[in-house]
């Protein structure tokens, strides 16, 4: 069965995005570096991406607007507004995520990412869909934003499986303990 994977960046202080949206800050400590923090690396193993709307919005209109980054993935948006005609592999659902992630589960291929944002990321912990959490830390304090984590009614405990430094950033790989492997 296919794997749920949040691979995502974070604050060093928790938050997702700084207080109007903006992810301007998701650098390492060396702005000549020209590494890519593993990206292309996890890229081949996934060829789905779940996404919500306002996250779908963000990435056609501020961080990539006129070219879709993911091409080659097979991507749902997750939504209960209008939605355009899709495009290519872009498509708009209504369903609700865990029936979602069953449908792409059964479906063959290589591991799901889920890529956000935080209220999607929150529903999915707290129905249990995520089975490996790929967590970039960024050398930044923002002191106010958008939290990563930020609503949970219970905890949810973790075992750190690997992590790795390149740039002043960190990633965390974790599993749910006690999660076969």
């Amino acid at each position: 069965m296919r794997r749920i994977v949040l691979y995502i960046a974070m604050s060093l202080d928790g938050y997702l995005a700084d207080s109007a949206g903006g992810v301007d800050w998701l650098t390492g400590q060396d702005p000549a570096w020209d590494g890519d923090g593993g990206y292309s690396d996890f890229i081949r193993t996934v060829d789905t991406v779940i996404m919500g709307r306002r996250t779908y919005d963000q990435i056609t209109t501020q961080l990539s607007p006129g070219s879709w980054p993911y091409e080659g993935l097979s991507a749902w948006v997750l939504t209960h507004r209008s939605a355009p005609e899709p495009e290519g592999e872009i498509r708009f659902t209504s369903l609700s995520l865990d029936r979602l992630a069953a449908r792409l589960r059964e479906c063959p291929g290589r591991d799901i990412w889920l890529c956000g944002g935080a209220e999607l990321v929150r529903q999915a912990l707290e129905l249990d869909l995520i089975d490996e959490l790929r967590l970039t830390i960024i050398p930044t304090l923002l002191g106010a934003g958008i939290p990563l984590f930020g609503g949970l009614t219970a905890p949810k405990l973790l075992e750190l499986v690997s992590h790795r430094a390149e740039n002043g950033m960190v990633e965390c790989v974790y599993r749910r303990r006690g999660a076969a492997r």
